[in-house]
């Protein structure tokens, strides 16, 4: 299911700043040579990614789904000064591609890559967190919101992808565990009172969250 229009898609494309050499080599080569190269976040949400690091002036961000980098180097851009991006990747070989892009990027102190489950890696950072972005194994969303809210300061931000799920949310009967995931996921944060949120119909959808 087409959620946008291609003809928006590209509209928006177009009508929208471009990306940085490194991050058009990431895309590019992701597109040519990755199996599931449909996750790259892509110019529009790689430009919205970086406008929000930009408003929000971080200093620390977490994002747990790093894939080939893309994000992260975008999340980077509105860091505070000696801020860090904390990405972690379960893939191994993504995380080490990503590295390079980093270097390429010069921001291999910048951005700190982790390769592991999520879950068991982010409790051991013990850090405190300006922005966290959530793009990663869609039934394990609530867990990964449940494990970083407590620890996003108050005020902070929470960036969630693939809040649609290619359009299967808004079938009448939802189907697949990765739809369904999703939108218990989206119930979730609907009903807890610790946080407020706007959906975006932003590609797959984004859900941007502020804890209270």
């Amino acid at each position: 299911m087409d959620i946008i229009n291609p003809l928006a898609v590209s509209y928006a494309e177009f009508h929208s700043s471009e990306t940085d050499i490194v991050l058009k080599q990431i895309e590019t080569e992701t597109m040519l040579n990755h199996a599931h190269s449909h996750m790259l976040s892509g110019s529009v949400q790689g430009k919205f990614l970086e406008m929000i690091s930009r408003m929000i002036h971080p200093s620390n961000v977490l994002e747990i789904g790093t894939f080939t980098g893309y994000s992260a180097i975008c999340l980077s851009k509105g860091l505070q000064e000696g801020g860090k991006v904390h990405t972690i990747e379960i893939r191994e070989e993504d995380a080490l591609k990503a590295i390079s892009y980093y270097k390429k990027a010069g921001l291999e102190h910048t951005i700190c890559q982790y390769i592991g489950n999520a879950s068991e890696i982010v409790p051991n950072l013990n850090e405190k967190w300006d922005l966290v972005f959530i793009d990663a194994d869609k039934v394990s969303y609530i867990n990964y919101y449940e494990l970083t809210l407590p620890d996003i300061k108050s005020g902070g931000w929470m960036i969630v992808d693939n809040v649609l799920f290619h359009g299967q949310v808004l079938e009448e009967k939802i189907k697949g565990k990765n739809a369904l995931a999703i939108e218990n996921f989206n119930k979730h944060v609907l009903a807890d009172n610790r946080v407020e949120q706007v959906l975006l119909t932003i590609r797959d959808g984004i859900t941007l969250i502020r804890k209270l």
